[in-house]
């Protein structure tokens, strides 16, 4: 058994694609377009995971990956927290929250132990990062920074 995709409805695709793509730094990698369902599939990776979909292609299918998936006659899907969070490993934990929020996101759960924080997406979907390899040393202003809102 190996992991594949987590699937994340969305109700603005070209605003959830802002957030993964161009905010976290997802690459898509795949997308489906269903005229007669009315739905739009969108496959995304991340950059240290795209030598992993060759491999994954060669048995099938890709992996690992995040699926949007857009229905276009819309609904309201709620903010039901079963679902739980996508987690990424990121390099420098500071550095990527700073860039998140020079981008307009708000960081939901600050890095204070320069190794977890939390971010939503823009269909509340909750986006763990993790620092990769041992904890940062905490720093302002992170250190000193209040939670806001939920994760």
């Amino acid at each position: 058994m190996r992991y594949l995709h987590t699937m994340l409805r969305v109700r603005d695709l070209d605003r959830a694609l802002g957030f993964f793509c161009d905010a976290l730094g997802l690459k898509e990698t795949r997308r489906r377009v269903d005229e007669k369902n009315r739905f739009t599939l969108v496959f995304l990776t991340a950059a240290d995971d795209e030598s992993l979909l060759g491999e994954a292609r060669r048995k099938g299918r890709d992996a690992p990956q995040v699926e949007l998936t857009y229905n276009w006659d819309g609904e309201d899907y709620g903010e039901a927290r079963y679902f739980g969070h996508l987690a990424y490993e990121v390099d420098d934990i500071y550095a990527t929250c700073e860039r998140l929020m020079k981008a307009g996101i708000t960081i939901n759960r600050p890095p204070r132990d320069g190794t977890m924080a939390f971010v939503r997406s823009p269909d509340r979907h909750s986006i763990e990062l993790l620092q990769k390899g041992a904890a940062l040393p905490p720093r302002e202003p992170w250190q000193s920074m209040p939670n806001t809102g939920h994760w």
